[in-house]
């Protein structure tokens, strides 16, 4: 009987244990799953193969980022979500940017995204700006820096003065071109890289033709801005800047019509007229000797270089052509330039543009 009992307790406990055996694996299996689930599975809920991207503001603390993914609805659950970033130390490491968030990202992927800072660059392109406010709300719309604070930058003359600018010509920094800024850029690191830029395009040999104008780089933006609002036609820009050139190197007035759009700040106005001519701005070419100020535009390289590379000839006038093919006519006297600007005014009659 004893025999029997023994046999039948070693059963009991081999039960037991087996039981045991299978409860820690099961719980472990549980853990397994509740730990690829946390970590591994999907989390970001968004439209299958789409993207989305979310900013993160400069100072932002992890709650605001919890709440900021709640906010947009990205993320199934937030709880394991918050558990991996406890894991991963991006609770306490929150880095500011623009990022690019796919549909089906785990945990795993979002955290080590977002904790690695490598933000998706934002694209500004510059082009056709007339004004530093122009240009402010276009950067300030792209990027974190306010545009307000960007056009305290353009236009403090003591902060332009450390660049060797103005608050009257500090549109000149800006080279048109398109340009990747991470989105937490601040008002002065856009600057700066502004500022960068405009340095690696006056290369030594454009330097060398600013020179050989008698131009600073500065007045040949200048210039070029009034080339600029004068043709879109690439050939005729260094005619046309030709022009300027000599009515510079002679002493007179520049008398360019664009220069009294802009000091008029009506861009519409599309046939300048005798009353335009009687601003009082230093930017009215036609009461005042030499460049304006500042850019009336900024200037497409095109006109940058046409100005570096203007046609040497000896036409002190030129007037729009009367076929509207936006190239012009170019006179050496005044009388023939009275005689073009006569049949240009006639077809403006004719087609009812008055201003």
């Amino acid at each position: 009987m004893a025999k029997k009992s023994s046999k039948g307790g070693k059963a009991k406990f081999k039960r037991i244990l087996t039981a045991f055996i299978l409860v820690v694996v099961v719980a472990a299996g549980i853990t397994a799953w509740s730990f690829y689930q946390k970590v591994f599975a999907p989390n970001v809920k968004i439209a299958s193969g789409t993207t989305s991207f979310i900013y993160i503001p400069t100072g932002s603390s992890f709650v605001e980022v919890l709440r900021l993914l709640d906010s947009k609805g990205l993320i199934k659950n937030s709880a394991s979500f918050e558990w991996v970033a406890n894991q991963m130390k991006y609770t306490n490491n929150v880095k500011p940017g623009k990022y690019q968030v796919r549909s089906g990202m785990s945990n795993r992927e979002l955290v080590g995204l977002l904790r690695s800072g490598k933000q998706t660059p934002v694209r500004l392109t510059f082009s056709n700006i007339r004004t530093v406010m122009e240009l402010a709300g276009v950067a300030g719309a792209k990027l974190e820096a306010d545009s307000a604070a960007i056009l305290f930058l353009m236009k403090d003359n003591e902060f332009q003065k450390l660049n060797g600018f103005t608050g009257e010509n500090s549109l000149c920094v800006l080279i048109p071109n398109t340009y990747e800024f991470n989105w937490n850029t601040s008002a002065e690191q856009f600057y700066e890289r502004m500022a960068k830029e405009y340095k690696k395009f006056w290369t030594e040999a454009r330097r060398a033709k600013a020179k050989a104008t008698g131009l600073t780089q500065n007045e040949v933006i200048i210039l070029a801005s009034i080339v600029e609002q004068e043709t879109k036609k690439n050939d005729e820009k260094p005619i046309v800047a030709g022009v300027y050139m000599n009515r510079y190197n002679k002493g007179w007035k520049l008398e360019a019509d664009p220069t009294l759009v802009f000091a008029n700040g009506d861009f519409t106005i599309r046939r300048v007229l005798n009353e335009h001519k009687e601003i009082d701005s230093p930017y009215n070419t036609y009461k005042y000797s030499g460049l304006p100020p500042g850019p009336i535009c900024m200037p497409a390289i095109s006109s940058i270089d046409a100005v570096l590379n203007y046609t040497k000839h000896e036409y002190m006038y030129f007037c729009a052509r009367d076929d509207f093919s936006g190239y012009h006519s170019f006179a050496k006297s005044y009388d023939q330039h009275l005689l073009n600007a006569r049949r240009f005014q006639k077809e403006m009659d004719r087609r009812g543009i008055k201003s």
